[in-house]
């Protein structure tokens, strides 16, 4: 039995290997800041979780992947495109698809804020598809709260997931095997590199030499790299104030910053009403129209909106998810309010 699954397993990697899925190192020790974490684990005795490799069907390919990702549609092997997954979004609306925290074992919204503008990428409210195949669990937290019962087969499941994703996040078609299978290849290229990992130079040679068969401490090299990254994405949701005039009290804004959230999230999908049917730009108007509505219960309050969303309504199946503690603290949603009130 034994032999069969090391029979299995080879033949799995090698087919990983052909169609270019992941970078699984081959490379002589040290490690390359380009080595994928996971081929370091496994060069250190972890086992890999075979099941999240992409399966072989026709037409798949990190690029079709990438495709649906980026733009809802792919090419099937007849050279024709496929029907566009979703008529509202598509991944990268509420998804990065690079790092999006400077340190990827202790993800904090304002240092993500701060990443964000210093990289020029969107702060959004889902969590970036980079590294989603490095983690065990999906849909973690209180997502059971917005989707029910529905989140239980995507947690443990990295298909399961994207196709809930798909299906109720996107509010868009079932995809085909061959989609998902391609949308988990294209995740293998953009898994956690070792470079991206938050490591002292001690750190790092302690590694290698456990590589290099220097040391045989193999279980703490692989303790250590376990600390470096969340193997999970938290998400807490929370009420908006009790007082929406009042916010969230002993707080203080900070308008320079809200200005930066403004710019870097709001802007992302409302201006020139990209992913909205609600159009914002950096004008007066559109600043003063926030700025009247904040203390409000309506979809246009940026309380209402952060903390609760915008539901499905009926002819509009568009939506505005809202944003987790862990994305959006109240601190900076009170930031928020200072640059709007400041306008």
């Amino acid at each position: 039995m034994l032999k069969k699954i090391k029979i299995v397993a080879a033949s799995i990697l090698m087919l990983v290997l052909a169609l270019g899925f992941t970078s699984i190192a081959v490379e002589d020790t040290p490690f390359k800041a380009t080595d994928s974490l996971a081929d370091v684990l496994v060069k250190l005795g972890d086992s890999p979780n075979l099941g999240k490799y992409p399966k072989f069907v026709d037409g798949v390919s990190a690029a079709a992947g990438e495709a649906i990702i980026k733009d809802g549609f792919a090419q099937k092997l007849n050279g024709k495109k496929t029907k566009k997954q979703s008529k509202h979004f598509v991944c990268i609306s509420c998804h990065n698809v690079v790092k999006e925290d400077p340190d990827l074992a202790y993800p904090d919204p304002q240092e993500r804020l701060e990443y964000a503008v210093e990289k020029g990428i969107p702060f959004l409210q889902g969590t970036t598809l980079y590294g989603a195949v490095n983690r065990d669990t999906y849909y973690n937290g209180d997502y059971d709260k917005k989707y029910g019962a529905l989140v239980d087969a995507a947690r443990g499941d990295v298909r399961e997931a994207i196709q809930l994703c798909a299906t109720e996040c996107a509010q868009g078609r079932a995809l085909q095997e061959w989609e998902i299978e391609s949308i988990l290849a294209y995740m293998w290229t953009i898994d956690i590199k070792m470079g991206d990992l938050a490591m002292a130079g001690e750190e790092v040679d302690f590694v290698n030499e456990v590589l290099n068969g220097e040391d045989d401490s193999r279980s703490e090299a692989l303790d250590l790299l376990s600390s470096k990254y969340l193997n999970f994405s938290p998400a807490t949701f929370s009420k908006p104030p009790d007082s929406r005039k009042e916010g969230y009290l002993d707080l203080v804004g900070k308008p320079d910053n809200g200005k930066l959230i403004y710019e870097h999230s709001c802007m992302y999908c409302h201006e020139k009403q990209k992913y909205s049917y609600l159009h914002l730009d950096t004008h007066k108007m559109s600043l003063r129209h926030l700025k009247r509505h904040i203390d409000g219960y309506t979809r246009h309050s940026i309380y209402q909106v952060i903390r609760w969303g915008v539901p499905v309504k009926s002819g509009k199946r568009s939506y505005m998810p809202q944003y987790p503690q862990e994305k959006m603290s109240d601190q900076m949603v009170e930031d928020l309010r200072a640059y709007l009130e400041a306008s």
